[in-house]
This record gives structure tokens, C-alpha cells and sequence, in this order.
């Protein structure tokens, strides 16, 4: 699935997804523990970015703790409603295979299901973008749905869409983040909330950029 279309069908649901979803941290304790934790080890070092924002709740999460965020999605209509929600954040439109910053320029990356659109071919070339655009210091937390399939789904809150969803295996996005120039130092695994997201178990993954040597 290309890109474009991703964003397309992201700016259909922009709106519903922002009234479901954009308060969803309220109910992920081991969500909001992980971006503390995170944002405990970038603060006072920089600028991170929010990869993949949808309207905004990780960048205003990660705000609220004292870390300056740019938020970058795909979706125009997302990064416009992201930028209503949260009038004091950077929002910007822009594509995780080619991110609009200086080598070397941020502190960290939070990536929150946003490399479940991309094809086996463009996930190595994604974690490449992240190391060229992180510091050597600088920190990754990556999450996505883990299994070794395909979700296509055609309709989200009422709206016709056209969406793949790749479940991933960790050791594969490890092997990823290893082979793009990380280190992964931590890996964690959640079964879903019931009732508060899609059922499916999550992967965590913080890395750093590997030592020179």
C-alpha cells in the first residue's frame, strides 16, 4: 500500500479517530508508564519526534511532561486537527521514509504504531531514517501489534477505508533496528485492554544508536 493512500484514508477518519482515540492514554497505564520512562531519559537534551502523531495524544502526553515534541504525520487533515488540539506543539506533515530535519537534530523518536503501514521493504528503510536524524545519545520507542499477518480492514467508525495493518514479530523488528545502526536495550510485551482497543498483544521496543567500534 502506498503512502498516499495511507494518508488518504487517514484523512477520512481524522475526525472519528481524534473523538475515539485521542483520550486513550486515560485508560493504558503501561502505556503512559513507558512514555514517562522515556521522557525521563530525553528531557533537557532536545527536540523529539512524535512519528506517526494521528491528532496528537502521544506529543501532548510527552508535552505535559516537560519534553519538546514535533509531531509528523502523513495525514494533512490529521497534522490540521493535531495542531487545533494543541495550538502550543508543532505539528508538520511529512513521511517517516524521508523526515524533514537536520542529521543528527533530535534527542528521540516515538514511533506508536505507525510502522504497521509499511511493507517488509520500507520498515529497515524507516529505522535508517530514524538513526540519521537522532543524535548518537538519542533514544527510540517503537510499538506495533505483534504476529506475522496481514490485518486489512475496509471500514473504521462507520467510514469506508481501504488500510492494511502489519502485525509484527519482535525479533523481525529488533533484527530491523539492529541491521538500520540500534541497539535495543529493552523489550516489553502487553496483552490488549479489554473493551479499550483493538485485541491484539503489543510490543514496546526502547533502543539507542549503536556505539561506534
Amino acid at each position: 500500500m502506498s503512502q498516499k493512500t495511507v494518508s488518504e484514508n487517514y484523512d477520512a477518519v481524522a475526525s472519528a479517530y481524534a473523538e475515539n482515540l485521542y483520550d486513550e492514554l486515560v485508560a493504558k497505564p503501561l502505556d503512559r508508564h513507558l512514555l514517562n520512562r522515556f521522557a525521563e531519559g530525553v528531557r533537557d537534551r532536545g527536540t523529539i519526534a512524535d512519528i506517526g502523531c494521528g491528532p496528537g495524544q502521544i506529543a501532548r502526553y510527552l508535552t505535559d511532561q516537560g519534553v519538546p515534541v514535533i509531531g509528523i504525520d502523513l495525514s494533512p487533515e490529521m497534522v490540521r486537527l493535531a495542531a487545533q488540539l494543541n495550538p502550543e506543539i508543532e505539528f508538520r506533515t511529512g513521511n517517516m521514509l524521508a523526515i524533514d530535519v537536520a542529521d543528527s537534530s533530535l534527542a528521540g523518536i516515538v514511533a506508536f504504531y505507525s510502522i504497521i503501514h509499511l511493507g517488509p521493504l520500507d520498515i529497515p528503510a524507516a529505522f535508517r531514517e530514524f538513526r540519521r536524524v537522532l543524535t548518537n545519545d538519542g533514544a527510540l520507542l517503537v510499538a506495533f501489534h505483534i504476529g506475522d499477518h496481514v490485518h486489512h480492514v475496509d471500514e473504521m467508525w462507520g467510514q469506508p477505508v481501504s488500510l492494511d495493518f502489519h502485525f509484527l514479530k519482535p525479533g523481525d523488528v529488533a533484527s530491523a533496528l539492529e541491521s538500520a545502526g540500534f541497539v535495543v536495550v529493552e523489550a516489553t510485551e502487553r496483552e490488549p485492554y479489554e473493551g479499550a482497543e483493538h485485541p491484539s498483544r503489543r510490543c514496546y521496543l526502547f533502543a539507542g544508536p549503536m556505539p561506534p567500534g
